[in-house]
């Protein structure tokens, strides 16, 4: 699968503004690319004013997802603050070709900016199939958490949008391998670039994880467009190799 990770700075709660800017970044990408990510919050920034920001599954930043989907026959994926039931969630899709989206709720609220105040925490774990791949859908925070990311699916890619501060990103570099090696799957995380209101600065690092903790796209600080490959018969003749996800803990988690 031909994938794409666009790293960008994003306009402080200026959705049009950042729709018109990735659409100029997303005409350039390949159209064989099958999977175009973008970061977390990709329409607004990591903001705590969700009343003032949140849109529906019916706004315009999901249409906006969904027309490109059909028009360049790629799947999209990034998160957004989304309004529903009276709740506000940091909600990451998964727009497919067709149009159709599976979505993901963050559990996992970043407590140190306040984010549990004001969203929504998710309440599954979401798999979603595409092109034959199994692919895990993880929000920044979530990172933090390798029991919740635990393979016990076996799915073969393990995905992150984020808006990382560069003053982590240490963290941010040592998880990403670590989730990688431990589940045995490709896992590919964007992260954004550029300063927020808040002032705090933020230097990418997105990048791609072989199953045995080798970069496939290495970490960069340019705002740019990273295309690569993914080669399922690479995660399955790993696991031959290395049958360690037979051995793990069996366990479940309560919601």
């Amino acid at each position: 699968m031909k994938i794409a990770l666009v790293q960008a700075a994003l306009e402080w709660e200026n959705p049009n503004a950042n729709r018109m800017m990735f659409e100029t970044k997303i005409k350039e990408i390949d159209l064989a690319v099958e999977l175009i990510i973008l970061p977390e919050m990709f329409s607004t920034g990591f903001t705590m004013n969700p009343a003032t920001q949140a849109e529906t599954m019916t706004g315009d930043t999901v249409k906006w997802m969904q027309d490109l989907a059909k028009s360049r026959n790629c799947a999209f994926t990034g998160s957004l603050v989304i309004q529903e039931n009276n709740n506000f969630y940091n909600r990451m899709l998964f727009v497919f070709p067709t149009g159709e989206i599976e979505t993901y709720d963050k559990r996992h609220l970043f407590t140190l900016a306040g984010e549990e105040k004001v969203y929504t925490a998710g309440s599954q774990k979401v798999i979603v199939d595409y092109l034959g791949w199994k692919i895990c859908l993880q929000v920044c925070y979530d990172l933090r958490f390798p029991v919740f990311s635990r393979n016990t699916e076996n799915y073969d890619l393990l995905l992150y949008v984020a808006n990382w501060p560069e003053k982590r990103v240490l963290a941010w570099d040592s998880l990403l391998r670590a989730r990688a090696i431990e589940n045995l799957c490709y896992v590919a995380a964007v992260n954004r670039v550029g300063q927020d209101a808040n002032d705090l600065h933020y230097n990418g690092h997105s990048q791609v994880v072989a199953p045995l903790g080798d970069y496939v796209v290495s970490p960069q600080t340019d705002e740019a467009v990273f295309v690569t490959d993914l080669d399922l018969q690479l995660v399955q003749s790993t696991r031959q190799q290395f049958n360690f996800l037979n051995d793990g803990d069996a366990f479940e988690i309560k919601f």
